[in-house]
């Protein structure tokens, strides 16, 4: 069985989380998901998710491709994660491409592209925006 680990904070689930956790899962028979914690979003993001941990991880965990789900605390244990959850591929974004080399003694490290024109920086963006245009409607 081959066991596939990705890290992410899930907010504002979209098409793009989708693709690349079906992507990524097809790499292998055991998708194991860790969901930042809102500590941890803020503290890299500098803004709390819209949604909590619980309800990110209730809605990764819904997805038919996701077998595992545990909160990820910290950006600095995750040698600790892919060992404890016994990984043999860490699955990530390009747009993180060579920042997570540091693991290859300990797993594969695969980088899958991203979803063109989707994230959700831009879609809470596009939110706001929206809502300024239309006065809060």
């Amino acid at each position: 069985m081959k066991r596939i680990i990705t890290f992410g904070t899930y907010d504002l689930l979209h098409v793009g989380h989708v693709r690349l956790l079906k992507r990524a899962a097809a790499l292998g028979n055991h998708l194991i998901v860790g969901v930042s914690s809102d500590e941890l979003n803020i503290s890299k993001k500098g803004r709390a998710p819209v949604y909590s941990t619980t309800e990110r991880m209730e809605i990764v965990r819904s997805l038919a491709c996701v077998d595992d789900v545990f909160v990820e605390h910290s950006l600095e244990a995750k040698g600790d994660y892919i060992l404890e959850h016994k990984a043999d591929a860490l699955v990530m974004g390009d747009d993180w491409e060579g920042r997570f080399d540091m693991f290859k003694d300990l797993c594969e490290v695969i980088y899958l592209p991203r979803t063109e024109g989707i994230s959700t920086t831009y879609l809470i963006s596009s939110i706001s925006d929206r809502k300024a245009v239309t006065g809060g409607i």
